[in-house]
């Protein structure tokens, strides 16, 4: 059941999916890194499966459902303004987490195409090492290392951004994003509740098929590097 008198459906359960597998990846991607050795491999899984799940999430925002959609979150500094004024209320993605969401997007997104290109000279490599010049992939491993510190700080604005909006502002965000519902006093008076349901996610299960064959087309055309010493 989509709407009822206690709860408005907002989010649909491929974006909720997106959201904690995303979450999932990026947890898992760090904690990989940082272990070493045989866990780079792990490192590289979870960043292709980071590459494929925003793959899904930019198309997803082209055609998903009503709140899915870059274009119905996205707004500019006028509406931010009156939304920090007061004067604005949204369901889904407020003005100000749209931009979070936006930059998440684009950084992590960055993190995952970049890790495609380096080599950590050990034992591991990205698909795509070997098939750009030493100076591109010097200047991608570069800033893949430093994107690790925005990702840690964008992560954590974000949480605490979360923790302030229940705390202070009494709005729940982490249960909508589980069950896909939300308080009627959490949205705007007459919000309409989100499309949700076989077809959608037939959609999206269509969506999730193309970027599954991107990313493991990508990763077939890794060329196998000597990390030999002799």
């Amino acid at each position: 059941m989509q709407h009822t008198r206690s709860r408005i459906r907002i989010w649909d359960f491929p974006t909720r999916l997106f959201h904690w597998a995303l979450a999932l990846c990026v947890i898992g991607a760090y904690a990989s890194v940082k272990l070493g050795g045989l866990y780079m491999d792990w490192h590289v899984r979870f960043g292709l499966a980071t590459l494929g799940l925003i793959a899904f999430r930019l198309i997803w925002g082209l055609i998903g459902p009503h709140y899915a959609r870059f274009a119905t979150f996205v707004r500019g500094p006028g509406t931010i303004k009156r939304y920090i004024q007061g004067t604005v209320r949204t369901a889904g993605h407020n003005p100000l987490g749209a931009w979070s969401v936006i930059a998440m997007l684009a950084i992590l997104g960055f993190q995952a195409v970049s890790g495609l290109f380096i080599s950590d000279d050990i034992m591991t490599q990205g698909p795509l090492y070997g098939r750009v010049d030493e100076s591109l992939s010097s200047w991608f491993a570069s800033w893949h290392q430093r994107n690790e510190w925005i990702i840690v700080g964008l992560v954590a604005l974000h949480i605490v951004a979360v923790i302030w909006y229940v705390a202070v502002r009494r709005q729940r965000l982490v249960g909508p994003m589980i069950t896909g519902n939300a308080r009627p006093q959490d949205v705007p008076s007459g919000a309409p509740p989100t499309e949700d349901g076989p077809m959608i996610w037939l959609r999206a299960a269509i969506i999730a098929v193309a970027v599954t064959a991107l990313v493991l087309w990508i990763r077939s055309l890794e060329l196998v590097a000597d990390f030999s010493f002799s």
